[in-house]
């Protein structure tokens, strides 16, 4: 599924798909494959880095070696954990919002194997990173985990995310986001472990705040009342 939908292109069709995804990213935020292939043609030396970190790190290089998938054939028991541990979250944070594992798109445009599998676990693991910090996915908690995104793996794409759902706010989103999300999202990125060398599906009998404290989450707080958006 990772290779066999791969698309080789030279720097000039990089350089086209990448404008013509961040153009229709921008009118159209909801548009996930846009954004994908706003990552990955934008995205090849922050995707190197983010491997040879992976490859220094024990559970990194378990993951590079082993290369789970992110899909509902191998995550379907978190939906049978009990209530208090990440996997059970997890669920329930899918479930909430009637998501299902299987509908990230395939990564395109990567060169080698091993880059497509880190691009595909990146965005497999992104609603692992919704459930350990506790943000919604509106375009305010999105744009807040693509701050932390950014600190994770310096991807240019998170950071065009950040000013593009920035640019849709109301002037009262901007004003939250700026004062309330904005700060804890950068503390959050930079305390925690490097979340790309985490096997998250080892660790989903576990505690859910046992995890957050082992590796550094600060969950998003609380937005005080008379300051939330409309």
């Amino acid at each position: 599924m990772i290779g066999s939908a791969r698309v080789r292109l030279n720097r000039w069709q990089q350089a086209a798909v990448a404008v013509g995804s961040a153009v229709g990213a921008l009118l159209d935020p909801r548009r996930a494959d846009l954004i994908a292939a706003l990552g990955e043609t934008t995205g090849k030396p922050a995707f190197e880095r983010v491997l040879e970190r992976m490859k220094k790190s024990p559970e990194g290089r378990a993951v590079l070696l082993e290369q789970p998938r992110v899909i509902s054939v191998k995550v379907g028991h978190a939906w049978d954990l009990p209530e208090n541990t990440f996997g059970a979250a997890y669920a329930k944070f899918m479930g909430s919002r009637n998501f299902s594992p299987d509908d990230r798109p395939p990564v395109r445009f990567m060169e080698t194997d091993e880059l497509a599998y880190v691009a595909m676990r990146a965005r497999e693991v992104h609603d692992f990173w919704h459930t350990l910090f506790g943000l919604p996915t509106n375009l305010m908690g999105e744009s807040a985990l693509k701050v932390i995104e950014f600190e994770q793996m310096y991807l240019p794409m998170c950071l065009m995310s950040v000013i593009g759902g920035s640019a849709r706010f109301s002037e009262k989103q901007r004003k939250l986001f700026f004062q309330h999300y904005f700060p804890w999202a950068i503390q959050a990125g930079m305390q925690c472990t490097d979340l790309m060398c985490i096997y998250y599906e080892q660790h989903f009998h576990e505690d859910l705040e046992d995890v957050r404290r082992k590796w550094g989450i600060i969950p998003a707080p609380a937005v005080p009342k008379q300051t939330r958006a409309a």
